[in-house]
């Protein structure tokens, strides 16, 4: 291993024993639920709006309508690049769900499960990395992660008895909409808000000011 490598592995691990990682301010909890309802929107719109894309995408080939699920998992990546907190992508989204579920879909409640385990797949990928890196490829696999325990979640929930080709394919559409839409998508969103100042009171939109 070499200096510099060894040497941002060691500051990476101390950052997450830095009790001010962990300390939610204000300003946090607010723009974290301030985020997880705007995507709470994009969901209820996606709840209707996906029903289109699906009925084509199915005959061609089943399990391929895992390509739709992407929009459903913003809410934890987005949270995530925004805040860098822990627990702050499992927070949006879960959040996001629950206010889905409140207003009223055709999944009721299990919309609440979907949330819970979309978030923690996004917010494993942050603690893998310590939550101190938040680069594109980073937003990426976090996406792509909520895509998997999407599709592990929607298998024992709606495709219980599947056959095999089935679920690989769904998990393979799911985890590829997931990074694509959900990691790529809300990394741009994070950025294009930073842009705008709206983000100044966080590193997220520090960074990008650093830039210009």
């Amino acid at each position: 291993m070499s200096t510099s490598t060894s040497a941002s592995t060691t500051a990476a691990a101390s950052g997450l024993r830095n009790a001010q990682l962990w300390r939610w301010r204000v300003v946090d909890i607010v723009v974290a639920s301030v985020v997880a309802v705007a995507c709470a929107l994009i969901f209820l719109l996606w709840n209707v709006g996906y029903q289109g894309p699906s009925t084509l995408l199915e005959p061609l080939l089943p399990g391929v309508q895992g390509l739709v699920n992407g929009p459903w998992l913003i809410a934890g990546v987005l949270g995530g690049l925004i805040i860098r907190k822990p627990g702050a992508a499992l927070y949006t989204e879960l959040v996001a769900a629950i206010i889905s579920a409140l207003v009223g879909n055709v999944w009721g409640p299990l919309t609440i499960v979907s949330g819970l385990v979309q978030g923690i797949g996004a917010e494993l990928v942050f603690l893998l990395f310590l939550y101190s890196a938040w680069k594109l490829p980073v937003a990426a696999l976090a996406g792509a992660a909520a895509g998997i325990a999407c599709a592990i979640n929607d298998v024992f929930l709606w495709y219980a008895g599947a056959d095999t080709a089935f679920i690989v394919i769904y998990a393979v559409s799911s985890t590829l909409s997931g990074a694509v839409i959900a990691g790529i998508g809300s990394w741009l969103i994070a950025r294009g808000l930073a842009a705008t100042g709206a983000l100044s009171r966080f590193a997220a939109g520090r960074e990008v000011a650093a830039r210009v």
